[in-house]
């Protein structure tokens, strides 16, 4: 079998989030308690600013991770002529036959592919994945490594079974 999906999606589902929100807990936690410190600018309430920036960034944060992040594979594998797809610890088998488009973006990071299928089954009419694909400054330029030969042999199989 040969893994697809980077081993970084992890990271990017569960932790990330976590940091990304408990900054902003703490920085909303810290500039409301130096702000109501005696003697801290005359004791007036404190600024809106300070207070309306961090709900701002939560709910940013929250629809573009809702958007890009939470709905991410964990784990997508490439085993013969199946991708096996884990997420929330479910496995599915899908055949690559079963496949109708891959879409690869490269402009967003993560990377992602979006695979969709003939018929929705219980992951659904597609599912994303973040793909294990190099990094770098000039690879953003270049077409996806893991969606082009995932594509190949999709196109592989659907010759194969006609």
């Amino acid at each position: 079998m040969q893994r697809l999906s980077s081993s970084s999606t992890g990271f990017y589902k569960r932790v990330f989030p976590v940091l990304w929100f408990g900054f902003i807990v703490l920085f909303f936690a810290f500039s409301l308690w130096a702000r109501l410190q005696p003697g801290s600018a005359d004791d007036r309430p404190p600024d809106l600013v300070f207070l309306a920036m961090p709900l701002m960034m939560a709910a940013i944060g929250f629809v573009v991770f809702r958007r890009l992040i939470f709905d991410l594979m964990d784990e997508v594998w490439l085993d013969g002529d199946w991708l096996v797809v884990t997420n929330r610890g479910e496995k599915r088998r899908v055949p690559l036959a079963d496949v109708m488009n891959i879409n690869a973006t490269t402009t967003t990071n993560p990377r992602r592919i979006t695979v969709m299928l003939r018929s929705a089954g219980p992951l659904g009419s597609e599912f994303n994945f973040m793909p294990a694909s190099p990094r770098g400054l000039f690879n953003l330029f270049k077409p996806d490594p893991v969606a082009t030969a995932l594509i190949r042999r999709v196109d592989a199989a659907r010759q194969a079974a006609r």
